[in-house]
């Protein structure tokens, strides 16, 4: 999953990237809403993390317009503005939800994964499919009740593919999954992420369009030898 920052305090954004980072997200850090805005227009995002108080262009301009371009990404404001007038014009700006500053970074966490099951249109915790279960919460991997042991590039990999079953995802799409703008992308890192899931959770979990991308097949893959 990739998220953009827009974060002016650098004590909070560095906090906040690391942490989300080690959460196994990709996260592309900017710290005003211009520059927020390109990022949005150039690249694709599957969250947007906004302070209101931001230099120059205020965050909360920056959402109107996002939402009159009808750009549908969740996002979720983080700010020291916690008067209910404040909450009242977030939300009804198109903000998705609402967290005032100072916040605890397992809330903020926990309010991600509950925007990201919404926007995929899941109500449930864990996300299963073909004997496979992960919970996003812990990044905890089953086999048919057996744990599986990713790294956390491999979880992304397979957590991008399970939130869509059938649907083929591209090397590129899988990289905007994976990567930062601060990251380096190896050439066939996908290819490695596929061939390690692939020898853990069985060959034909996971199926190659050659030429396009891959995919979670819908019916339920044969059982790993």
């Amino acid at each position: 999953m990739r998220m953009l920052l827009v974060e002016d305090d650098r004590m909070i954004g560095e906090a906040v990237q690391t942490a989300l980072r080690q959460d196994g997200y990709a996260v592309d850090w900017v710290r005003n809403a211009d520059s927020a805005d390109t990022a949005l227009a150039a690249g694709s995002y599957d969250l947007v993390l906004l302070d209101l108080g931001l230099p120059g262009r205020d965050g909360l301009s920056l959402l109107r317009a996002v939402r009159a371009r009808k750009d549908a990404t969740p996002v979720l404001v983080i700010t020291a503005r916690d008067a209910i007038e404040s909450r009242i014009a977030g939300l009804d700006a198109g903000a998705d939800d609402y967290l005032t500053k100072p916040f605890d970074l397992d809330e903020l966490a926990a309010r991600i994964r509950a925007l990201l099951r919404r926007s995929a249109g899941r109500a449930e915790a864990v996300i299963e499919h073909g004997g496979v279960r992960i919970e996003p919460a812990t990044h905890v991997v089953s086999r048919d009740g057996e744990p599986v042991t990713l790294s956390p590039r491999e979880y992304a990999v397979l957590e991008a593919l399970m939130l869509r079953p059938g649907a083929v995802l591209s090397r590129a799409q899988l990289e905007d999954r994976l990567y930062g703008w601060d990251d380096a992308v190896g050439s066939n890192a996908v290819e490695v992420y596929i061939h390690g899931l692939r020898r853990k959770l069985g060959r034909d979990f996971i199926r190659n369009l050659r030429g396009v991308g891959w995919f979670v097949p819908t019916a339920t893959p044969e059982t790993p030898e």
